[in-house]
Order: structure tokens, then sequence, then C-alpha cells
């Protein structure tokens, strides 16, 4: 049988109907090498056989018989990493998450779209059609409706797919950003990619719901506004300011943990606008101190969600949002304390 580099997520029922259609394997010897009968193997290639159908299984099958199969392919022998990309693929999966949600592609469309009902108008985010194959060919999505456009949704296994995904890139993430101080408190490193990485991995404005965003729309027992217009307006001015001063960037690459290194940087390490913004934002961390500025940190700068910054602080379920209140509560105070030059806008 043909020895080839395939990417670890091609099933052994896919493996078996390329090997026979591409390598003209026969259906006996591909049997014996997976210690199955042979009609077991002959219908696993007719139903694949029948799913070509599907454009995006056609074109998953295709891409991996040219890439591998096809000697005059140039990508001959191409490995995993250059073929099929995981975060790519969660954050498709994450956009088909969510309610209504649904993937629009043609036959001879080079993209895919997701389109998101979003109440008066419909979001449209367009993905690789690549990813889209491997989604399909994977079972993580399904068509519903075929025609000039063939419409998908997320399957249960894609929901399966998607959690394994996210706690993936969750245990990375975590191993890339937290240390341990001497003291045995956990430090917090920015979430920002160091110099040369990818742009689109950092915090952008409008990409996604903050919790700031979220809270805001919450009422407290008495019908009032669980967080008040002010004490929103003093975490977005901190969020800004952390943003202008790229502290992210400062602190991968100097490897300090939030604490009292953080204060530590120097304002002169920092140019123009970004010298009185990293002024500002480490005094108002340093002024709300441990615990709180541990979620004004992750949740207004990092905009990492609650049950996530629960979860890594060692806190119990749901006292995120209520340390997170206090935090802003004393991050406003802060701000109007300041001298009138400096006190927040609007």
């Amino acid at each position: 049988m043909t020895s080839l580099n395939l990417p670890d997520w091609v099933s052994s029922e896919v493996f078996r109907y390329l090997e026979h259609t591409m390598a003209q394997v026969s259906i006996r010897e591909l049997a014996r090498a997976g210690e199955c009968h042979p009609s077991t193997v002959m219908r696993q290639i007719r139903r694949l056989e029948h799913m070509r159908e599907d454009p995006l299984i056609d074109g998953a099958l295709q891409g991996l018989s040219d890439t591998f199969y096809n000697a005059a392919a140039p990508r001959k022998g191409a490995c995993q990493k250059e073929y099929y990309c995981q975060e790519d693929a969660a954050r498709c999966l994450t956009l088909l998450a969510q309610k209504g949600a649904v993937l629009a592609v043609g036959r001879d469309m080079p993209k895919a779209i997701v389109l998101r009902d979003a109440g008066a108008e419909v979001h449209k985010t367009v993905v690789d059609r690549g990813i889209a194959e491997v989604l399909a060919l994977q079972d993580w999505i399904s068509c519903f409706a075929s025609g000039r456009v063939h419409r998908y949704r997320l399957t249960k296994d894609g929901r399966s797919a998607l959690a394994m995904l996210m706690a993936r890139t969750e245990s990375h993430r975590r191993m890339r950003q937290e240390t341990t101080t001497q003291s045995g408190v956990s430090g917090i490193m920015a979430t920002f990619p160091a110099r040369g990485q990818a742009a689109a991995r950092r915090a952008r404005y409008g990409l996604q719901e903050t919790p700031l965003q979220t809270l805001s729309r919450l009422s407290d027992r008495g019908g009032k506004p669980f967080l008040s217009p002010e004490m929103v307006r003093a975490g977005e001015r901190l969020r800004e300011d952390f943003e202008l001063a790229q502290i992210g960037q400062h602190i991968a690459r100097e490897h300090a943990a939030f604490g009292e290194t953080f204060c530590d940087h120097k304002p002169q390490d920092f140019d123009g606008p970004a010298r009185e913004a990293f002024k500002r934002a480490s005094s108002a961390l340093y002024a709300l101190g441990p615990g709180l500025s541990d979620i004004a940190l992750r949740c207004c700068c990092n905009l990492e969600g609650l049950e996530a910054a629960e979860r890594d602080l060692g806190w119990c379920a749901r006292s995120g949002k209520i340390v997170l209140r206090i935090a802003l509560e004393q991050l406003h105070q802060h701000y109007i304390s300041l001298p009138p030059q400096n006190q927040m806008i609007g």
C-alpha cells in the first residue's frame, strides 16, 4: 500500500477511499490491512462516492487527491500544518455555533460565507473554502439545502469538535500567558502577540462582544442597571490606554508578570502618546491592587470571558461579575480623583 504523510484528521474511511480510487489498492488488500471484512470497505467507498454530490466534500476529497496522490501537484507530500489550520476551523465553528448561523457556498464559489441573523440585519463573514471543505468531510457541518447555493449547519459532532478545539486553544493560551510570582500568586501576561505574530490574533474593537457590553445589559434585583454608565466608561478607558500603550507586547517580550514588576517598566521605553497611555494604565491598575486588577486586566483589557477568568483565577462560579463590578467602581473613583485635565471625558 502507498505510504503517505496524510494529515491525522483524515479518517480511516477516507483513507481507504483514496487508496482505492487514487492508488488502485484492492478492496481485499484494504480489508486485510484494516482487519475488517471486504464488504465493510466496499460500503465505505460507495458511501463516500455518493457523498461527492456535496460540493464541499467533493472539494475536500479532490484536494486530498491532488495534494497527496497526484505526482504532478506542486504540493506533493505537503504536511498537515500546510493543509489544515485548527485555529481557522475553531473560528468558523464558533461563528456557526451562534443561533441561526448558516454557511453558504456555491459549487464554483472560491470562498464560503457564514450568515448570522443579528435582528434587523444579517452579518456576513467570509470563510476560506478549504476550511469549510475540511469541516464537511469530518461531518462537523452538514448540508440542509442544496441548489445553486448549498447551505450548511453545525452538527452535533461539530459542537463537540468546537469544545475540543477551544479547550486545546485555552490550554495553549494559559501556558503562554500565565506565570507564577515568587509569592505564589498567579500573575498575568498580556494576550497580545509578540512582534512578528499575526495581528489578527490581537483583541480588536468591534470583533466580539466584550464582558462589559454583556454586563451593561443586566439589571439588579431592583431593576437598576448592573453597571452604571460611569463604570462602563471607566473600563473602556482602561482598555483604550492598554491598547495604545501596547503593554502586552512589552510584557510578553520581557517575560514579566503583572504585580510589582508591571510598574517597573520605564515610561521612556514608550514613545509619544503611548508613553502617557502607559502611565495612565499602569497607575490605574496599581490603584486597584491585587485581585481587582486581575479581573480588570483580564476582562477589560484582554477581553477574557468571565467564566474563563473565574476558572483561571480559581474563583467560584458567578463571583467574577461581582468582583468586576467592584473593580469598575474603584476604577471610576480613581479616574475622578485625577486632576481635571486628566479626568475622563463623557
